[in-house]
């Protein structure tokens, strides 16, 4: 294997605002940015529909057919500005208006002006007034924007079964169709969109796998948007950027040695799965831990001898003095549930008082002893993906329940939990919650766990805070599959490859390429 070009690492993923807003929040927004910049809100529509254009023309050219279907809100005025500014650049376009409810002054204002340049309008007020789909057609859905709160029912519900059956390739303007921004969309009638461009900032809802079949690929575009508001307004959802990451990493000093480095702890390892415990350490060290010790079972000392030559191996926990020799400890991965390993983890529980990093068969072995968890060591590191976290904390209806419960925990208990998923969720005891803009589906493979695992241990032990070493470790687990799947794809990763290319994450970050 062949070390990947770290300079295009970071090309794949997208340079968002940190912080990500509510619907009510990008409406006071908006609000802000006009009554303190010198712009119109008719202006900054325009702008919005300027962005759109060009992304959209970009991405389909001039030739292709549009057809836009149209709200009579403020969503609706984006989408006639954007078909104005395609016919404009010579694209073929026909624009059919949902004739409901009382049109919003910049959408009159619009669909005067493109009423000056186009007969291409038709209004919509029954069912059988929606034309007939035609092949190959790019739609523009722009029918509610962020503004929804109810399901969608009548003439709105029927555009959009009608739109999810068009064989054409669906383009949602800010929201698809019936979604909800902040809470669950779960049995809403929604726009199934291609992809999604929206304005300023992520949109909670476009972070949930519940709606990944809506939203398709989103893309956030500025259209200037007060920075001033954006400063200043607070919120509990952010947005992991490499530029928060790159100043978290801690400095090197050249006299340094490896006892500078922090001492690790990873016990874990069972019959058959002792290749957990391989990953998990190889990726520890190339966190840049100082030293790494590995606890695994007597029939796997060996195999970890001869994998992990950079680890030391013990095939029992220490007592309570030896344990504190670890400036950090992990438990885990391959573990198993047996008795004697619950018996270990409340050992580890009762006599070591820093911060764990507990993943895999340590979060089955709570959830088996939930009154364990108030033993936990404040600001321990529970890693769970989401059917571990049901397991320890309780099911949940939704997405969004479950990050609610997730917050509620980390609160309750004083605990950092990393909700693994494509967006990675980092919640931390104040409430705070970081979503993580790395990572792809080639690393939704057997073991990637552990490496998350190892690394966040690792990061741990040399010294980061719980915080830091979880929201790092999340960003450069997913950087290091990023670059893995350039070089590999993301049908032939495997685990390991995402500890080959830590190496090249590692220097895309420290040089903020």
């Amino acid at each position: 294997m062949h070390p990947v070009n770290n300079i295009n690492c970071h090309l794949l993923f997208l340079h968002l605002h940190v912080k990500i807003f509510s619907a009510a929040q990008i409406r006071q927004w908006d609000a802000y940015t006009i009554r303190n910049t010198p712009i119109l809100s008719i202006d900054l529509m325009e702008n919005a529909a300027a962005a759109c254009c060009n992304w959209l023309t970009t991405r389909f050219g001039t030739q292709k057919k549009f057809t836009a279907f149209c709200g009579t809100g403020n969503n609706g005025g984006d989408g006639l500005a954007i078909a104005r500014l395609l016919i404009s650049k010579g694209c073929p376009v026909h624009t059919y208006i949902i004739n409901h409810g009382s049109p919003a002054p910049d959408f009159t204002t619009n669909l005067e002006r493109l009423q000056a340049i186009t007969t291409a309008i038709s209004f919509i007020s029954t069912e059988d007034q929606l034309p007939v789909a035609e092949t190959g057609t790019v739609i523009i859905e722009a029918i509610f924007g962020t503004g929804i709160s109810r399901p969608v029912t009548g003439i709105h519900a029927a555009a959009i079964d009608h739109i999810n059956k068009a064989d054409g390739k669906v383009i949602a303007i800010d929201m698809p169709a019936g979604l909800y921004a902040d809470k669950s969309s779960l049995g809403n009638t929604i726009v199934k969109a291609a992809h999604t461009i929206s304005f300023g900032c992520y949109k909670l809802a476009f972070l949930m796998a519940e709606n990944e079949p809506f939203t398709g690929e989103v893309q956030i575009l500025d259209i200037g948007l007060s920075k001033n508001f954006a400063a200043a307004e607070s919120t509990a959802y952010e947005y992991t950027e490499k530029k928060d990451i790159s100043p978290m990493v801690l400095p090197r000093n050249k006299q340094s040695h490896k006892g500078n480095f922090g001492k690790a702890l990873i016990a874990g390892g069972s019959t058959g799965k002792m290749g957990a415990m391989v990953l998990s350490a190889g990726a520890c060290l190339r966190s840049g831990v100082g030293l790494l010790t590995v606890a695994v079972p007597a029939h796997g000392d060996n195999i970890l001898q001869i994998a992990v030559p950079e680890a030391m191996t013990i095939t029992a926990i220490p007592e309570a003095a030896l344990l504190q020799q670890f400036t950090a400890i992990g438990a885990g991965p391959g573990w198993g549930t047996s008795a004697t390993t619950q018996e270990a983890l409340k050992n580890i529980l009762e006599q070591f008082r820093q911060p764990l990093v507990l993943d895999a068969d340590a979060l089955n072995c709570l959830a088996l002893n939930k009154n364990w968890l108030s033993k936990l060591p404040v600001n321990s590191i529970l890693t769970p993906h989401p059917k571990e976290f049901d397991r320890l904390f309780g099911s949940s209806n939704n997405d969004f329940d479950r990050l609610q419960l997730a917050i509620q925990n980390a609160m309750q208990f004083n605990i950092v939990i990393v909700l693994k998923g494509h967006y990675t969720a980092v919640v931390v005891p104040d409430g705070h919650l970081h979503f993580n803009s790395t990572g792809n589906p080639g690393m939704a493979t057997g073991g990637s766990g552990d490496v998350l695992t190892g690394i966040i241990t690792g990061l741990l032990a040399q010294g980061y805070s719980s915080k830091d070493a979880a929201v790092l470790g999340v960003y450069l687990h997913g950087l290091a599959g990023d670059c893995a799947a350039i070089d590999c794809t993301q049908q032939g990763m495997k685990a390991g490859d995402i500890i080959h290319h830590l190496g090249a994450a590692w220097r895309s970050i420290i040089n903020n390429q």
